[in-house]
């Protein structure tokens, strides 16, 4: 396989005189040339590859290649599993809201939170209402207080027009909650695969009946 232009030089494409030699298991050789770093490398059965080009003298591992690019790989793999994007999810409220209403908002903004994303509440003005904006702060001040377990402001209540809004952060990212979710299934599946290798048929292991005596 032709290596790409982004993988470090190893072996003999590293063309300078002498490098900063680092072990197999990461022990500091020091400086050496070239062929004597080469010569160490083929005697491990490994590669020698350039890990800080722009140092002088460059610095290079005594390593398997192979197995680095692949461990690097899976990592790349695993970060863009659990990469995921913060979402905006919007609550609005009326400023005379009722209690179970109330409640299903404050439900509705746990479980966004609880999920990664960020919740704008947003309270819709009518009428004279607008001019009560304290009003409108208190609710949404006690909003915050109510989920303050879940989720921290991030803008204050502010005036939007006719309505007031307040976003609230998550206290985990959306990647935390993403990795979380993944680790828990991944573990539930290795559990429910040993729980089928351990369990043996029960009629494998009972011992046969024995055979009933027929008296004449």
């Amino acid at each position: 396989m032709e290596p790409r232009i982004s993988d470090p030089r190893t072996n003999d494409r590293i063309r300078v005189p002498e490098v900063r030699l680092i072990g197999p298991n990461g022990e500091q050789v020091g400086v050496v040339s070239i062929d004597a770093a080469l010569r160490l490398a083929a005697e491990a059965d490994l590669d020698l590859v350039e890990v800080a080009p722009q140092s002088k003298p460059p610095v290079a591992k005594i390593m398997d290649f192979g197995k680095y690019k692949y461990e690097a790989a899976q990592k790349a793999k695993e970060a863009r599993r659990n990469q995921a994007n913060t979402v905006l999810k919007e609550v609005r409220f009326r400023l005379k809201i009722d209690d179970h209403d109330y409640e299903t908002k404050k439900k509705q903004a746990v479980s966004f939170l609880n999920g990664g994303d960020k919740v704008k509440a947003m309270i819709l003005f009518r009428g004279r209402e607008q001019s009560r904006p304290e009003q409108g702060v208190r609710l949404l001040q006690k909003f915050a207080e109510d989920i303050a377990e879940f989720g921290t402001v991030e803008h204050t209540p502010t005036i939007d027009g006719r309505n007031m809004v307040m976003v609230i952060g998550p206290l985990k990212s959306k990647s935390e909650v993403k990795a979380e979710q993944n680790a828990k299934r991944d573990a539930a599946k290795a559990e429910a695969k040993a729980g089928k290798a351990t369990t043996a048929p029960a009629e494998a292991a009972a011992p046969a009946p024995a055979a009933e005596k027929t008296t004449k």
